[in-house]
């Protein structure tokens, strides 16, 4: 942190041909990306176990390009001004409440962004300062909230192009379409996403329809599934550190992201669109790059002496200096993959709602079948599906190990059934991609049986006075959400619907003999709807089924109507006296 204060104060005393570098500071800031959601760059405790995690400028997706280093005032934004006072023309306003200001739409799209992420991820506890601290040291709020009233930047954030000048080496992955470069791969927005990584983690979160990363609401929502990714509960210290850390694996990066989080965790106020502060320290600002001169500058004649300074004699002739070759770019792993092999991924398949026991394993190797480590694989999941990869994902990215494999996340069998895609494709290179079939089947049960033993009678053109109630299991287990069919067969050898004896009603009171669409509850339970009978005698046969084989013939028994005869002697037929009857005594 010692250094950071240092570097302010530096920064504060610098020239204004320094200060007028502000907006170009917009163009170059930090992406995420770089976990193995896009680099592999993860902590020990998130990677796979057999994926390296990598923490190397060349695993990185923005080669530690620059991002707003500026600091948060050393005073605290409380009180914040209330509208009143902020509206009042003339009235000042000091560095901490200017730096606690956040531009109204973009202040709405992190609330926004929290407000969602509460509802779909509601174990991450995101805040929306986080965001605003991220939004800060990225783009400077969007440069102040330079944004229309759609959210969408006035004009485009580019960060520099990843030609490995600098940066980290990574080629085109968009054909332009996000960063207007198809040779190299730029990072873009407010949030500065690089473009490999906005195809998956793009959100639409203004409802228009579209994922821009140059739209506030859709970055800000983009960077909340981002940081909540992989379980993480950001109400933690260490899984807040592993979040902002996976957007730039940076000791220096985590604790600015830190401090300005702090800062408007004390206090922020809303201030117009266009009006907030864009800050002047940059990440790369000692690096060696020629400031540009401020308007007004003028550059000294050749051969003219300035105050302060002197002129280099000319240099004597001699021997003509041999041209400097050019250096020939030493290849990266990734330039050096041929094709991608399976690593012994085993057969894919799982119950719908359930977890797949295994997980895809895949081997970059060269022309000569030498694994190759350090390079990006990109799982994807095509197809019709709501299978997901753990933490809810459609795509993820794990850098090869020393072994040269990758190994996707856990995958997580939503409620759709049927086969689908999993593609691996190399990342910065074309090669051949590798499918993997996967397949989810239906919730099955193997065994039925009713939860009593009471009988089931009724009276012909009655009522059952029990509903039918079973419990369906798989291995013992209860099975939970399982499609179930109810049918009243005409007999045990016969399983035609019988047109006679029991039934159960619709919606419009008739008579249906059929059930279908039906499906245990959370505790494998289905209960049927009430029984009625016709005029019909006699014993019948209910039989349930359920996916994956389980059958359950239960008996009813409809027994006849009593009689208007029976019925009378029934309700007319003598009691028994206590004593005996006059007619009984003996005569005199």
């Amino acid at each position: 942190m010692a250094a950071y204060i240092g570097r302010r104060l530096r920064k504060g005393a610098a020239t204004t041909a320094v200060a007028a570098l502000a907006v170009a500071a917009l163009s170059a800031s930090q992406a995420p990306g770089a976990t193995v959601d896009d680099q592999g760059r993860r902590t020990a405790s998130d990677s796979q176990p057999t994926s390296e995690a990598t923490t190397d400028d060349s695993a990185s997706a923005t080669g530690n390009s620059p991002y707003y280093t500026d600091l948060p005032p050393l005073h605290s934004p409380n009180p914040s001004p209330s509208p009143s006072q902020s509206s009042v023309i003339g009235t000042p306003v000091s560095i901490g409440e200017a730096e606690a200001g956040i531009p109204a739409t973009v202040l709405d799209a992190y609330k926004k962004a929290e407000a969602a992420l509460g509802t779909a991820k509601p174990g991450c506890n995101l805040p929306w300062q986080l965001l605003a601290a991220i939004g800060k040291v990225e783009s400077g709020q969007a440069r102040g909230g330079r944004v229309d009233a759609n959210g969408t930047t006035t004009s485009p954030i580019l960060g520099p192009q990843l030609d490995g000048n600098g940066f980290a080496l990574i080629r085109d992955t968009d054909n332009g379409a996000y960063d207007g470069n198809s040779s190299y791969d730029s990072a873009v927005g407010p949030m500065q996403f690089i473009p490999s990584t906005w195809a998956w983690a793009g959100r639409d979160g203004n409802g228009d329809g579209k994922k821009d990363p140059n739209n506030v609401y859709d970055a800000a929502l983009a960077a909340g599934h981002y940081l909540c990714r992989y379980g993480w509960d950001l109400s933690t210290q260490a899984d807040l550190n592993r979040a902002i850390l996976s957007y730039n694996n940076s000791t220096d990066y985590l604790n600015l992201v830190l401090s300005w989080l702090e800062y408007y965790r004390k206090g922020t106020h809303e201030v117009p669109d266009g009006t907030g502060t864009v800050p002047v320290g940059r990440s790369d600002s000692n690096s060696g790059a020629s400031p540009t001169p401020s308007p007004g500058a003028t550059t000294p004649n050749p051969g003219t002496n300035t105050p302060g300074t002197s002129t280099p004699a000319p240099a004597k002739p001699g021997k003509p200096t041999a041209p400097t070759p050019t250096p020939v770019p030493t290849p990266t792993p990734t330039d050096t993959v041929d094709h991608l092999e399976d690593a012994g991924t085993a057969k894919l398949t799982a119950t719908a709602g359930g977890a797949f026991t295994k997980k895809i394993s895949t081997r970059a190797e060269t022309t000569a079948g030498t694994a190759v480590g350090k390079v990006r694989i990109r799982f994807t999941i095509i197809g019709d599906t709501d299978t997901t990869f753990t933490g809810g994902e459609s795509v993820a990215t794990v850098v090869t190990d020393s072994t040269g494999v990758a190994v996707a996340p856990a995958l997580k069998a939503g409620e759709k059934t049927g086969a689908f895609t999993v593609r691996a494709v190399v990342v910065g290179r074309t090669v051949a991609a590798l499918d993997y079939s996967v397949n989810v089947t239906a919730r099955a049960a193997d065994a039925l049986a009713r939860t009593d033993t009471t009988a089931l009678t009724c009276v012909a053109g009655g009522e059952f006075a029990d509903q039918v109630e079973v419990k369906a299991t798989y291995g013992g287990a209860v099975a939970d959400r399982v499609a179930a069919t109810a049918t009243l067969v005409t007999s045990a050898d016969d399983a035609t619907v019988n047109d006679k004896g029991p039934y159960f009603k619709d919606a419009d009171g008739k008579a249906v003999r059929t059930l279908t669409g039906l499906e245990t509850d959370a505790n494998g339970l289905l209960k049927l709807p009430k029984l009625y009978s016709d005029v019909t005698t006699g014993t019948f046969l209910l039989r349930i089924t359920t996916t994956g084989g389980a059958t359950l013939t239960v008996e009813l028994t409809v027994t006849p109507a009593p009689t208007a005869t029976e019925s009378t002697t029934e309700s007319t037929a003598p009691t028994e006296s206590a004593s005996p009857s006059a007619s009984s005594s003996p005569s005199a």
